[in-house]
């Protein structure tokens, strides 16, 4: 089943200058469920629009995404906050967990935003802590954890609305080599295991590999890649 169909997307920005720079030319992208796909190019290629493009966190100029059957086009920003809120798990480079609240309340904090009761969205939270290797550390707050544990608290809370895809953007940049390789493994599994969609932005090889698909964005356009030849 398609979850994200991405069809001749085009995003253009103004500069500085006045002119116009074209960040996304024509962009088609589709991924399954069950398909992790790696996104790579130079920093400020585009890769992040695309990611927030078709997150709903930004509207194209020019094309349009179907998310998980849903046409975005022509929705209303609560219209796209729904769809957003309810089928897209977000995971950035810095975690953004909130300090004062421990893993467990951090994983259960979208359930209760999303009006879950507080014994089901503490089980849920529970359940996904323990799948990513955290089940003795619900309790810790984030500066107690460390940051491939703070990171994998953030992977947690982004699948707790079971959503249809997840969207990483550098997730392990701010990881030594260890805890990426940790995160990367994560990811592959979770994929496996779940089948949910997943598109990584990433300059990392390691996990770029891991990736069923690697696609190079370059000149606002994607493109099929060895990942051997564009990352070193």
């Amino acid at each position: 089943m398609m979850v994200i169909e991405a069809h001749q997307i085009g995003k253009t920005y103004v500069g500085g200058d006045g002119r116009p720079i074209q960040v996304l030319d024509s962009v088609d992208l589709t991924v399954r469920r069950g398909e992790m796909v790696a996104v790579v190019g130079a920093s400020g290629a585009g890769k992040s629009t695309l990611l927030h493009i078709l997150g709903a966190l930004d509207r194209p100029d020019r094309g349009c995404v179907v998310l998980d059957g849903e046409p975005l086009h022509g929705l209303a920003e609560e219209e796209l906050a729904r769809v957003r809120n309810r089928k897209v798990g977000f995971v950035f480079q810095f975690h953004h967990l909130l300090r004062e609240f421990s893993a467990l309340e951090n994983v259960a904090m979208p359930l209760r935003i999303a009006g879950w009761a507080p014994k089901r969205a503490r089980s849920r939270a529970e359940e996904l802590l323990a799948r990513v290797g955290l089940g003795g550390r619900m309790s810790h707050r984030p500066s107690e954890l460390s940051g491939g544990e703070q990171q994998r608290t953030a992977v947690a809370r982004a699948l707790a609305i079971d959503p249809a895809v997840v969207l990483a953007d550098e997730p392990s940049g701010n990881l030594d080599h260890h805890n990426a390789e940790q995160l990367h493994e994560q990811f592959a599994q979770l994929v496996r295991d779940l089948e949910i969609a997943m598109i990584v932005v990433t300059h990392n090889r390691s996990l770029a590999a891991r990736a069923d698909r690697a696609l190079l964005l370059e000149d606002g356009r994607l493109r099929e890649t060895d990942v051997r030849e564009v990352l070193a």
